[in-house]
């Protein structure tokens, strides 16, 4: 789905709507992991989310556009979920991480290997070989990513906001200067705003957590 509302919507788009996510967690740290979130934190949050709407406004430019909302909204709603999961997963001390890590991969490994299956045998579609190292790529980096968030979340096992918000507002900047140097995509001043609002957040609930203001 991921792939799919990059193809339709645009990088930055879709970047954005995955970092919306971020709604979810947030309410999960309070209701759910009990954290008591700081003034500071707060304010870092506040104006995080202020640069996720001003980074996500930008004119359509596909006239089918609005019929294809859907494809983010799915993005959106199964990151914040998983984000909810993986911090479960990292409070939980029956099971070491690693094994719990190792199963998940193994489990997307058996459901995507059934789809590119499925796309191969019934749908005909033709193998290439750039596809093959282009995936192992990105899952060394998603490898990656997984496991030092996780390992982020047992360091921070308190304040499981501070995680989720420093890496969603991060990927923004990063998201966003990828999709306008590489993908040349047109952004406008609102939405450099944004990104600077985004590098502000993450600088501000940074110095909530060192300083537990």
């Amino acid at each position: 789905m991921l792939a799919i509302s990059i193809r339709y919507i645009g990088i930055v788009k879709t970047d954005i709507a995955q970092r919306l996510s971020l709604f979810i967690p947030i309410l999960a740290s309070y209701f759910i992991f009990n954290e008591s979130i700081s003034q500071l934190k707060l304010i870092g949050l506040s104006i995080g989310f202020l640069a996720i709407f001003l980074t996500l406004n930008k004119k359509n430019d596909a006239t089918d556009e609005k019929r294809r909302w859907i494809f983010p909204l799915i993005v959106l709603l199964g990151f914040g979920i998983i984000d909810v999961l993986f911090k479960q997963i990292a409070l939980n001390k029956d099971v070491p991480f690693t094994t719990s890590l190792f199963i998940i991969f193994c489990g997307a490994f058996t459901i995507s290997s059934l789809i590119s299956l499925y796309s191969v045998l019934i749908k005909k579609t033709a193998l290439e070989l750039k596809s093959f190292f282009f995936g192992i790529l990105l899952g060394i980096f998603n490898f990656g990513n997984i496991l030092f968030y996780l390992k982020a979340h047992k360091a921070l096992a308190n304040n499981p906001s501070t995680v989720f918000a420093a890496m969603n507002f991060g990927v923004i900047i990063i998201g966003s200067i990828i999709g306008i140097v590489v993908f040349k995509e047109k952004i406008s001043k609102i939405n450099y705003i944004g990104i600077a609002l985004a590098l502000t957040a993450v600088i501000i609930i940074t110095a909530s957590q060192l300083y537990a203001i």
